[in-house]
């Protein structure tokens, strides 16, 4: 049961259980920081969601110029919830058109490039 659900049953009288109150902040939260990474590469955004564990799950976004970032969200009915309500796409797997309209720059090349070699990150 979804937390929408558990509070239609709570009754018009009773208010949701605050961990639903909360929930919902958090989405509504997640759902702007993904918007506005939208908006700041093109206006709409495309995502996959990927299971992290007891962390929860990944949300990876990729944005109409390429720019590509990546959201944490405890749970994928939390991401599923604020990707539908910042207009965003998701796809079942990150490959084919999606994965290649990411574009890597600098950063990402000179990391991949530290760790193949060994290098540490900063602060190693």
């Amino acid at each position: 049961m979804t937390d929408t659900a558990q509070a239609e049953d709570n009754g018009p009288d009773r208010p949701a259980p605050s961990g639903s109150r909360r929930d919902e902040r958090r989405t509504v939260r997640l759902a702007n920081r993904i918007g506005a990474f939208a908006q700041a590469h093109g206006g709409k955004a495309q995502g996959q969601i990927a299971y992290l564990g007891q962390r929860g799950v990944r949300l990876v976004l990729v944005a109409e110029d390429g720019t590509w970032g990546d959201q944490v969200a405890p749970s994928r009915a939390m991401a599923e919830q604020a990707a539908e309500r910042a207009g965003v796409t998701l796809h079942d797997t990150l490959d084919g058109e999606l994965a290649g309209r990411m574009r890597t720059g600098p950063y990402e090349w000179s990391r991949m490039a530290g760790i193949q070699l060994g290098g540490g990150t900063a602060g190693n």
